[in-house]
């Protein structure tokens, strides 16, 4: 992994602005920074540090690997991770009030939950903490000369405020102005997607003895086929629920008034009613209203050496594969291994960086949508269940062979677009059709008899075996 660290390199003379103080924008800033750069960072919003209430977006995150690796590069990882809540696995809430976990991966691979809030404000603490950094809040970008490496921005005061640069990196999210910019100037493929469904945030307390209502390491679902519910544990005890489903039944239960939104949670997610509280999610929910998901597809990411859009400026995703953050935070370690081996020579970095990058960030847009299609209804599905059964069974007799899809997109920094095609390959070696087509008998003539046979010839663990392969309702294993 690149260091960080560009020695004496003299183009890291060049004056660098980054337009975004989110998480990829602060990220970037302490990356530029670290390698000898003076960064001046221009945030539109005021310092969230020195708000009591952060208006926008506030999904829960799930930290992983890249995430991580991301963190580690400015020397964050470990104070964010020490305030993130482990969840090894889903847990699947039935409408009978059943619950069901379904592992991740193996016994010590997790996925975290982390506060939106207080990883950008590490971040940008993180960064203002670097003398090369200064932060510029309330300055909202208006227009940019590339050539001329002008910017003019917008202050608190409503005046302009004109500033220069070498270099400009755009990572200011999915309604970007540096995107809208480069769009006047480079030639720019650009697809914008919002689907059919919005989400909506509600809030279950904490118990009166601050602990929480629900079993903690666990990402929550309720999938109900065609709107879901999840729910991402906080520290103090309360957890961050969110209702994904199609825009007409928001309007149609917000039409209803108080007494539907009760119907609708007793009918779908009863269990939850209780957790929730009727009286606070009855108005949370009339206060609020579904919003929009939207994916960003574009193409090249660059301006010549001069400008550069990274994270959901280039890429925004539905938030359903929980890459979002994670694919934007690896986006500025692609980066800096790209300053590493083209030693900071922009001219090599950028257009690099768009030929990198982009394949990797439009395979993670496809798969994300694909995902909440497995986690509202697939998930409820005695084949996916077996099938996931199968994937564990195979990636631990053949661990470097076959790995599952979500292993390698979330425990891994493999590249998303190599992932795709390592999936079809193994779909290819391994067919389902036999296991569900051929019936049961096929079943266990074959592979599963030959996994009893080696575990006798090579004394495998017949208890582990079962852990990991299992039994779906219906279905007994020849060992059982």
């Amino acid at each position: 992994m690149a260091n960080g660290y560009a020695g004496g390199d003299c183009r890291t003379n060049k004056r660098v602005a980054v337009v975004g103080g989110g998480l990829v924008g602060a990220l970037q800033a302490c990356s530029l920074a670290k390698r000898g750069f003076s960064v001046d960072l221009y945030e539109a919003r005021d310092d969230i540090r020195l708000l009591e209430h952060v208006p926008g977006r506030s999904i829960n995150l799930a930290l992983s690997v890249r995430g991580r690796a991301a963190l580690r590069m400015v020397d964050v990882e470990e104070e964010v991770v020490s305030t993130g809540i482990k969840m090894p696995s889903r847990l699947i809430h039935d409408l009978d009030g059943s619950t069901k976990a379904l592992p991740y991966g193996t016994s010590d691979q997790y996925i975290l939950s982390v506060d939106r809030r207080k990883l950008n404000e590490s971040l940008l603490t993180t960064a203002e903490a670097n003398p090369k950094v200064k932060i510029h809040f309330s300055h909202k970008l208006k227009k940019i000369h590339l050539e001329k490496g002008e910017a003019v921005f917008q202050d608190a005061s409503n005046n302009e405020v004109v500033v220069s640069a070498d270099v400009y990196f755009g990572c200011d999210g999915a309604y970007s102005a540096m995107r809208s910019q480069m769009m006047r100037t480079n030639h720019m493929n650009f697809n914008q997607t919002y689907i059919p469904h919005g989400y909506m945030e509600l809030n279950m307390p904490p118990t009166e003895n601050g602990k929480h209502r629900m079993p903690t390491n666990h990402l929550h679902i309720w999938p109900r086929d065609e709107f879901m519910m999840i729910a991402l544990p906080n520290q103090g005890g309360s957890f961050t629920v969110t209702l994904f489903m199609p825009f007409h039944n928001f309007d149609e239960v917000h039409a209803g008034g108080e007494k539907a939104v009760l119907e609708f949670f007793n009918t779908y997610f009863p269990d939850s009613v209780p957790l929730l509280g009727e009286e606070g999610l009855v108005d949370t929910f009339m206060k609020s209203k579904g919003l929009p998901m939207v994916s960003v597809k574009c193409n090249p990411y660059h301006y010549k050496d001069k400008a550069v859009i990274m994270g959901d400026a280039a890429h925004a995703m539905v938030p359903f594969y929980g890459q979002g953050m994670n694919c934007g935070l690896e986006d500025c370690v692609v980066m800096s291994e790209l300053m590493d081996m083209y030693n900071n020579d922009f001219s090599k970095v950028l257009p690099a960086y768009t030929v990198h990058r982009n394949p990797d960030a439009e395979a993670m847009c496809d798969l994300a949508v694909y995902n909440y299609t497995e986690m509202r209804h697939l998930v409820n599905s005695r084949y996916f269940l077996f099938r996931k059964k199968v994937d564990n069974l195979l990636h631990w007799l053949m661990p470097n062979t076959y790995v599952p899809l979500y292993t390698m997109v979330t425990f891994s920094r493999r590249r998303y677009h190599e992932v795709i095609k390592k999936k079809r390959r193994q779909d290819k070696v391994r067919s389902y059709r036999v296991f569900v087509d051929g019936g049961l008998a096929v079943l266990a003539a074959m592979p599963l008899v030959a996994i009893v046979i080696a575990a006798r010839q090579n004394m495998l663990d017949y208890t582990k075996i079962t852990s990991l392969l299992g039994s779906v309702e219906g279905l007994r294993l020849p060992w059982e």
